[in-house]
Parts: C-alpha cells; sequence; structure tokens
C-alpha cells in the first residue's frame, strides 16, 4: 500500500463489504456504530477475517466513558483473545481516569493481552485534558496509531489539537476521524503529516419493509449504513493529495 491508507469502521456484513468494494484499506470492525462502536460479535469477527481486508476489533465492552472496572478489564481481555482466535490484524482500546487522564496501567494491561496485534488508541484520549502529556504516554506504551477528532465534535474542528498531537509525538501516527469525507479530506494534509485517516463513509439506511421493524425499536431513527460509493469517493480524494 501506498500513499494515505483509509480505514473504514463498519459494523455489519454488508459494511464489510462495502468497504472491500469501494478500495478501503483497512476496517474497524465494531458492534453499534451509533453508540461510538462497542466490541463486535464472534461471529462478525470471523466475517471480517475472511474479508480481504486486515481488520481492527473495537475493544469496548459497554457505551459511555472509559473508566473501567476490573470485571470490564477481564471481559477486555476475553474479547482481545476473541479478536486473536478469529484472526483479526488488531484491536482498537482505550482506558481513562475520571478526569479523563489515559489509565496507563489498563491500558499496558490491554496492550499485553494484545501482544503480536497491531494497537490503535481510540478517542478516549479527546477526553485527555493535556493532549501532549497523552501522546507521550501512547509513544512510552508502544502504541503507534491514535484515532482522534481533536478533542472536538469533529475532527475538522480539532485540526489544530490534532497539529500539536502530531508534534508531541512523530513516531506515532494520528489518524483524523470523525466527520471526515470526501469533502474535507484534504484539508488534513495541510495540517498534519498525514498517514492514514479513518471514515464511516455511510448515508441513509433505507426504512424497514415492516413498519414494526421501526416502531419496535428493532432499528433506530436516523439508522446508517456503509456506502461503498462513498468510500471510492474518499478514496479519490485522498489519492489526489500530493
Amino acid at each position: 500500500m501506498t500513499g494515505i491508507a483509509l480505514e473504514i469502521c463498519v459494523d455489519d456484513a454488508a459494511g464489510i463489504r462495502a468497504a472491500a468494494a469501494g478500495g478501503a484499506d483497512r476496517i474497524e470492525l465494531c458492534a453499534a456504530l451509533a453508540l461510538g462502536g462497542l466490541t463486535p460479535s464472534a461471529g462478525l469477527m470471523e466475517l471480517a477475517a475472511a474479508s480481504p481486508l486486515p481488520a481492527m476489533a473495537m475493544i469496548r465492552p459497554r457505551a459511555g466513558d472509559f473508566v473501567w472496572s476490573r470485571d470490564e478489564l477481564t471481559a477486555m481481555r476475553a474479547e482481545i483473545a476473541a479478536a486473536r482466535s478469529a484472526g483479526l490484524a488488531g484491536i482498537v482500546i482505550g482506558a481513562s481516569h475520571h478526569d479523563g487522564r489515559l489509565h496507563a496501567e489498563m491500558l499496558a494491561d490491554l496492550i499485553r493481552a494484545a501482544e503480536g496485534m497491531e494497537v490503535t488508541l481510540h478517542r478516549a484520549i479527546d477526553l485527555a485534558p493535556d493532549p501532549v502529556e497523552a501522546m507521550r504516554l501512547a509513544a512510552d506504551l508502544g502504541i503507534r496509531r491514535v484515532l482522534s477528532s481533536g478533542g472536538a465534535a469533529t475532527a475538522l474542528a480539532g485540526i489544530e489539537r490534532l497539529a500539536q498531537m502530531a508534534d508531541a509525538a512523530p513516531l506515532v501516527s494520528v489518524m483524523p476521524g470523525g466527520g471526515v469525507s470526501e469533502a474535507n479530506a484534504a484539508l488534513f494534509a495541510t495540517q498534519l503529516p498525514l498517514r492514514e485517516i479513518h471514515a464511516s463513509a455511510s448515508v441513509n439506511a433505507p426504512s424497514p419493509d415492516l413498519p414494526q421493524v421501526a416502531e419496535f425499536g428493532f432499528q433506530p431513527p436516523g439508522a446508517r449504513m456503509t456506502s461503498a460509493a462513498r468510500i471510492r469517493a474518499l478514496r479519490a480524494a485522498l489519492d489526489a493529495i500530493g
């Protein structure tokens, strides 16, 4: 692979297929993207392992913050073992203290559990009060990729903090994520040493055939689905940079 790598987050079998068809380089495999991504099922991990794209499994046992109990840490180790058993390329993790600082001990524990696999630090870093301290900690832990919106609602709004983060740890790839699209992708290359970028490339999902599916809450309002066409457009925008 050459140029800027494109990672697409997906949470179902159709998304895995769309990422490959659209020209993504890697997938972030999740459940429940509407909640920011949770740990995918064992079955979805097996499907992703059979895809031509390397897959990074989100390891997040519940929605909410990233302040984990000891029981949740035990569950996350088991989820990492499942990702390894499925043959996935790596994992996506994060752990915080109550004040948003990264929890070095828990992160080190999870990294040990994932020995030999790739590790991405997810947007837990966006809650950190000191991004420079957080990036240096990530580097000290051996993490080489950080997904971030720069502590803002979107990566474009947080681009100045993203640049500060990249300067703080040059060996760590800062991967913008959050509102990234074919329309704004080129802007990140003007501010960052852009090696890779993260997006959902999604569109509105069609209404279910049976109205009861929505009425009973089986499909939430505003449901989204991965679009191969949007991935192709984003891939073309990245290929046009430099």
